[in-house]
């Protein structure tokens, strides 16, 4: 197997279209074919299969794909840790929701006032996402809840994050179970940390209220702020509106809830390029504290 093959099944196994990888890869849908077909005969398996006007994956494709986007992940980080912090340095972030809307951004600016050279890119996704991104070597590190366990993963450094439940002023419950089993509960997307949180609250509590799921914070704030439901979300995520009584915060058992924010890196080996310093620069600007200092809250 050849680098070229693996970057160009990489790029067919995510959009599961020979004429659109061959868009991305900048050369002829006959190539594109040409390397699929090369690399299946050295292996001896098939790895993609028609599925009506496109692709997927089959069982032998999708191991090989998940092999290739390490191994193109490993050699972007050889890339990023053999620049270092100096001139041309790159920092691969990524972050759940919450924390790339309401944290990263004030952050990415200060670093790259005091470090205008370095190149920055920044995924925002849900919990699952980001910890298969930061699993691949796609990304150095990861700000989001407390990672899963054995998954190679290390937390190292933590920041307070509590959750609080909100609701427009004039549709606040009362603190009474009855009042809160009555009311619709705005939910995050399935694979957010936030929803399963959420899901588990109201699991605790023997509250089984009617749901609303939506896409995003924001969505999730607008509709409570319009008196759709109510919701147990970052005080992050809702400091501005609860700041300017556009929301209020409601009094219920067991909350506010706290659930520390992780600056999470892979535990083999240093953290390349930028990532030391980015680190160190969340720590002193940001309400970081270093894992080794301070004893973790409970994930969500």
């Amino acid at each position: 197997m050849t680098l070229r093959q693996l970057a160009t099944f990489l790029e067919l196994s995510r959009s599961g279209s020979v004429k659109v990888a061959a868009e991305r890869l900048f050369v002829t849908q006959p190539a594109v074919s040409a390397v699929i077909a090369s690399l299946q005969r050295e292996l001896g398996v098939e790895l993609v299969a028609r599925e009506g006007r496109g692709l997927r994956l089959t069982p032998s494709g999708m191991v090989l794909a998940e092999y290739a986007r390490r191994i193109q992940g490993t050699l972007d980080e050889a890339a990023v840790a053999t620049v270092g912090a100096g001139p041309g340095a790159r920092l691969r972030l990524a972050a759940v929701t919450t924390a790339g809307e309401h944290i990263l951004p004030a952050a990415i600016a200060s670093f790259r006032s005091s470090h205008p050279g370095t190149g920055v890119s920044v995924e925002v996704a849900n919990r699952e996402h980001v910890w298969e991104r930061l699993e691949a070597h796609e990304v150095d590190l990861v700000v989001g809840g407390r990672p899963p366990d054995q998954r190679g993963l290390q937390t190292r450094a933590l920041r307070p994050n509590e959750l609080v439940i909100v609701a427009a002023p004039d549709a606040a419950p009362p603190p009474r179970r009855r009042a809160l089993a009555s009311s619709t509960w705005l939910l995050r997307e399935n694979g957010s940390g936030t929803r399963a949180t959420v899901e588990q609250y109201l699991a605790e509590q023997g509250l089984s209220p009617s749901t609303l799921t939506l896409g995003s914070n924001g969505a999730v704030r607008e509709a409570v702020a319009v008196g759709l439901g109510i919701t147990l979300i970052s005080r992050d995520a809702v400091a501005a509106e609860l700041a300017t009584g556009r929301l209020v915060e409601v009094e219920a058992p067991g909350v506010p809830m706290r659930r520390d924010w992780h600056i999470v890196t892979r535990d083999e080996g240093p953290l390349p390029g930028a990532g030391t310093l980015f680190l160190d620069h969340l720590v002193a600007t940001s309400g970081f504290v270093l894992a080794t200092s301070v004893r973790p809250a409970a994930a969500p």
